[in-house]
């Protein structure tokens, strides 16, 4: 398990986003570098001296970012290979350059054609590391959406959930896109539509399933003494172990990151479930959402019923405080990343002082817990 406490000493100072669509006709660069320019106008400084960036070899390098932004040179630099579990350890990554003396100005970025380019939604066949997708493929385990699926369906014979609250969640996300000019779907989700969209893997729906979005996403992480307005990376963790990612190893085949990772990110924070006010949850499928509720401690499983259907702005629901601005199922997909820049904006404009946000990778992942200014 890795964690950090930081402590406030880096600053999001910028944020950068794309128009997202499901065809860019646009290369990676260029979201990437049109990302990356924003974040820099946003946070006031010319250019980077450090740049990070994470992928699964579908991104634009970082050192091709780095030509079109006009940087003769560039100090620390890093591309990570690795999807979900990365949007939000890559803080860490920034902040310990910035704790470190490392770098003043870190740009970090996510871009892809994740709709009209290479798509995710299948696993291949290959040699060695992997290898054993060959024996679960001709089971019907053809991407990561039968895999999680799978999972699903014991979570929710376990925790006794159904369909409905289900199409509790990805309402509740319709709901909080409808006033977001950047989503992709926001329009009201009843029972009947819910009900009517094809299923892809049972239980998972369609719209159960976070989208395939093109878009790019950059942030600038500066020290908090040059932005003393800007939201502070106060801790981050990364780590997991066997669940959802290796179900033939695994006791229990739910069992996600968050359940490994969240009682080490409060140590590091130094908080507990009360302290936060808003959750950026990556919510690649629906279900994903109560898990980390629970995992969280910010929903005790016998309450997670009642909770996730209770109405909006009632005492009850818990649905208020999750991806306001409708999260990966709803706004779009740029990895995670989007989740956390709207961390930033909530902070920025006093929606809160305690943000916590996720990335999931099946049973392995990351959280981060910002702050607001103090």
């Amino acid at each position: 398990m890795g964690l950090q406490g930081f402590s406030g000493t880096a600053a999001i100072a910028g944020v950068g986003m794309t128009e997202l669509s499901r065809e860019s006709g646009r290369t990676e660069l260029d979201l990437a570098v049109e990302a990356a320019r924003t974040a820099l106008d946003d946070a006031g400084v010319e250019r980077p001296d450090a740049i990070v960036s994470y992928h699964l070899g579908d991104s634009a390098p970082v050192l091709y970012v780095a030509r079109r932004l006009g940087l003769a040179r560039l100090g620390w630099h890093n591309e990570i290979y690795g999807g979900g579990t990365q949007s939000a350890s890559i803080l860490g990554d920034a902040a310990m350059l910035i704790d470190a003396g490392l770098a003043e100005t870190v740009l970090v970025y996510r871009a892809l054609n994740g709709r009209s380019g290479r798509r995710l939604n299948a696993l291949g066949l290959r040699l060695g590391e992997g290898a054993e997708e060959q024996f679960t493929h001709p089971y019907g385990m053809a991407g990561p959406v039968h895999q999680f699926a799978l999972a699903a369906q014991r979570y929710l014979h376990d925790t006794g959930l159904t369909e409905r609250h289900l199409h509790a969640v990805v309402a509740r996300s319709r709901d909080h896109a409808a006033g977001n000019p950047r989503a992709l779907r926001r329009a009201p989700l009843s029972a009947d539509d819910y009900l009517a969209s094809p299923v892809v893997a049972a239980p998972l729906r369609r719209v159960d399933c976070c989208q395939e979005t093109d878009g790019g996403c950059a942030l600038v992480v500066i020290p908090a003494r040059r932005a003393p307005a800007a939201p502070r990376i106060h801790a981050v963790v990364r780590g997991g172990g066997p669940g959802a990612s290796t179900m033939d190893k695994a006791a229990d085949v739910t069992r996600i990151f968050s359940a490994y990772i969240a009682p080490a990110l409060y140590e590091a924070a130094g908080m507990r479930p009360d302290d936060i006010d808003v959750a950026l949850l990556y919510d690649a499928y629906s279900w994903l959402v109560p898990r980390q509720l629970e995992d969280f401690g910010l929903v005790a499983r016998p309450e997670l019923a009642g909770r996730l259907t209770a109405a909006a702005g009632s005492a009850g629901s818990v649905l208020d405080m999750v991806n306001p601005h409708g999260g990966l199922l709803s706004e779009g997909y740029v990895h995670g990343l989007n989740n956390v820049a709207e961390a930033v904006r909530r902070l920025r404009t006093g929606a809160g002082e305690v943000a916590l946000c996720t990335g999931f990778g099946g049973s392995y992942g990351s959280a981060a817990i910002l702050t607001a200014a103090p």
